[in-house]
């Protein structure tokens, strides 16, 4: 059997050993002390040893300004989107789709693939493009949520310097941003693992070895998406997958690029899966509309429906991106992500169409009933969620 394969089954095990372990972890407490052990050790860990083990060049500067570019661009196309899955525009659920949608989350759904299957230098190049992701997800995302809770609650005059700074200074005391300047840092100076002192060396690769199963199993302990909305947002996210898909071919042309490995780390970090940094927003958002004595019923975002995107992104994009990297070249190439694209979202359109079908929506129209037709089908698909 393909080695490849091999890999693939493995990570599918592991998966559904989290999947089986959900009835040992009752509280989600439990669950986020797992994604806390990943994101402040294992990963961090991870990317120091991948960035230590390659030459700094002035190309890989480019990799947070092109990952910046994919977030801006996710964000301008989804507001057009959004309406035609019965998300009613300037709603709770719009403004929280429209939040995380944009986001990446590579360190717990592309790092752990990508290393295995491409490599540290690929990891390392990942961890790179991953700083621009983190510009947009901290400072843009949360500048643009506070604005949205000004407007909703219609709150006039307050300052966001004081705000901003606090992120600004909880952004570079995040641990894996420390371990990544610290790197790159101690490359500037020639430093490599082999010339640090073995206690530090070892225990950050035995840190590393941790990342990948704990990654899996946090995986399947998540997955947790009521009925109800599964086809809403498993479309959703067959749609934004086939657009990033889409949006990475230009820029693959563009840059003459034929190295398959690097097609490959591009898909895959683009394929990434929502990140958790735009629910903390939602979060704080929650917190200062649970504290407001004025519009009480007003709410700028909608919770539980940001914890459904998050627990079904994180399965579908690993599923995208083991396909992906286990299908190897022969997907490596434009006219194959072409078609790639374009099937996901044609895929992602087709719970919409069983939607309107089981609830005797779809019928030829005329030129005049359209707009009301639409209109009446978000008002249903809202009300039955």
């Amino acid at each position: 059997m393909d080695i490849t394969l091999q890999k693939t089954i493995t990570f599918m095990l592991f998966i559904g050993v989290g999947l089986l372990l959900k009835l040992k972890f009752p509280n989600k407490s439990e669950i986020t002390g797992i994604k806390k052990v990943i994101l402040n050790l294992a990963l961090p860990a991870t990317i120091f040893i991948a960035l230590l083990g390659i030459e700094v060049k002035i190309e890989l500067l480019a990799l947070p300004l092109l990952a910046l570019v994919l977030n801006f661009l996710l964000y301008a196309i989804f507001p057009y989107i959004l309406p035609l899955l019965g998300i009613p525009k300037d709603s709770a659920k719009f403004r929280t789709a429209r939040l995380l949608i944009p986001s990446l989350a590579p360190g717990l759904s592309c790092f752990p693939f990508v290393l295995e299957y491409l490599g540290d230098n690929a990891l390392a190049k990942a961890a790179m493009a991953d700083l621009g992701n983190k510009i947009f997800v901290l400072i843009f995302l949360y500048i643009i949520a506070m604005r949205w809770y000004y407007a909703a609650n219609r709150i006039e005059g307050t300052s966001q310097g004081s705000k901003i700074k606090s992120l600004l200074k909880s952004l570079i005391a995040e641990p894996v941003n420390l371990f990544i300047i610290v790197a790159l840092l101690l490359v500037s100076l020639g430093i490599n693992m082999d010339t640090l002192p073995f206690f530090i060396s070892e225990g950050l690769s035995r840190l590393s070895i941790m990342m990948t199963p704990l990654v899996l199993l946090f995986i399947g302990l998540a997955v947790n998406v009521k009925k109800r909305q599964f086809v809403q947002v498993f479309a959703m996210l067959l749609l934004r997958a086939g657009f990033v898909v889409l949006l990475c071919v230009p820029f693959i042309a563009f840059a003459k690029i034929n190295s398959s490995e690097t097609i490959l780390l591009t898909i895959s970090f683009a394929l990434s899966a929502c990140s958790f940094w735009p629910f903390a927003h939602i979060s704080a958002v929650d917190l200062l509309e649970g504290k407001k004595e004025q519009h009480p019923g007003i709410k700028t975002f909608d919770g539980n429906f940001a914890v459904n995107i998050l627990a079904l992104s994180f399965p579908v994009s690993v599923i995208l991106i083991l396909g992906l990297l286990s299908s190897g070249k022969y997907v490596a190439n434009i006219p194959a992500l072409l078609a790639i694209g374009i099937s996901l979202i044609v895929v992602g359109c087709l719970p919409i169409l069983y939607l309107m079908v089981s609830r005797g929506k779809i019928r030829f129209l005329k030129l005049g009933e359209k707009k009301a037709y639409r209109e009446d089908l978000t008002t249903t698909v809202t009300a039955e969620e």
